[in-house]
């Protein structure tokens, strides 16, 4: 009888060691510390992914939405890293170039000395005309660079014009065609796509040579004076794509720039060019619109277009995508 006794307490020892043996391994394989961290237990941690920083704002392709009253908008970004171009529908149309062509002219010139010093009043006109869109600087430096205003070749381009064509692979530009004004450097006839071209031009090097190029950029990021401040043969520059880009693109680096800009009387139009070119993008705007509404007007196409390509929107996330017609 003793003996029985004792093995049915065995039995039961046996039973109730083996539950809560049980609990307990199951709680170390699952992770979990049975013990409550008392008497030695531990609990294993696995550290957090460490953040990731949100990519720098840049300019991208996207719809544009611009209430434009005028007769020609057009424009085109060209991702310099892929060599992609994008724009609007008609961005293989032309306009006049106006003084945009300005820092063509001086990169011709400037590409052509090679490792010649220039004279010291080439060099102060090559800043004038960039700087300060002065006409009569960049006329000098047109005549120095081969250029003419003559009827040329049974109306082909002007040497200076040509290199550019050339140099840079434009695909529309052409020479103008406005009777009275042949051979006119600005009335050179451009679409924002070869716009886009030229921006990429002068920032690779093609368009002033591996000496001039830093020089020419440098300068294109010191044009001045607003929309308000404008003379008979110079005039204001540093407005429209600038005005549209914020802060987060604009302390990444200098923004290279150049507007051209002229009331025309032919056509009773501002003709209106926007080109600004960074190590990542460059863009152009280009219209036509009433002479009647005033330069400021086409300066605010300039930045909005270039707001609008901003990426990511400031507040993207917070807003819901609405659907915008693509000019």
């Amino acid at each position: 009888m003793r003996s029985r006794v004792i093995m049915v307490l065995a039995v039961m020892a046996v039973l109730l060691g083996t539950g809560l043996l049980v609990p307990t391994a199951y709680a170390k394989l699952s992770g979990d510390d049975a013990t409550g961290g008392i008497g030695g237990g531990t609990t294993e941690k696995v550290p957090a992914p460490a953040p990731t920083a949100p990519p720098a704002p840049t300019l991208a392709t996207a719809p544009v939405s611009v209430n434009f009253n005028g007769q020609f908008f057009g424009w085109s970004l060209m991702d310099r890293q892929t060599g992609q171009l994008s724009g609007s529908k008609n961005m293989t149309s032309t306009s006049s170039t106006e003084s945009m062509f300005k820092v063509w002219i001086v990169s011709d010139y400037l590409r052509q000395l090679d490792k010649r010093k220039p004279p010291a009043d080439k060099l102060k006109y090559a800043r004038s005309a960039i700087r300060d869109s002065d006409d009569d600087a960049a006329n000098r430096l047109y005549a120095a660079a081969g250029g003419s205003y003559r009827a040329l070749d049974n109306g082909q381009p002007s040497p200076v014009l040509k290199r550019a064509i050339n140099i840079c692979g434009l695909k529309d530009t052409k020479r103008g065609n406005v009777p009275g004004y042949e051979g006119w450097w600005s009335f050179t006839r451009m679409s924002p796509r070869d716009a886009a071209r030229l921006g990429d031009c002068i920032a690779d090097g093609k368009a002033a040579g591996p000496i001039w190029t830093k020089w020419v950029l440098d300068e294109m990021a010191q044009v001045r004076g607003s929309v308000t401040k404008q003379q008979a043969r110079s005039g204001g520059g540093r407005w429209g794509i600038i005005d549209g880009l914020p802060e987060e693109i604009t302390k990444q680096g200098p923004v290279a720039m150049k507007n051209g800009w002229t009331a025309l009387s032919y056509d009773a139009n501002w003709h209106v060019s926007c080109l600004a070119v960074t190590d990542k993008w460059s863009l152009a705007v280009m219209m036509r619109y009433s002479i009647k509404q005033p330069l400021s007007y086409g300066a605010k196409v300039c930045a909005s277009v270039a707001t609008q390509l901003v990426t990511p929107q400031p507040g993207a996330a917070l807003k819901v995508p609405q659907p915008v017609e693509k000019l």
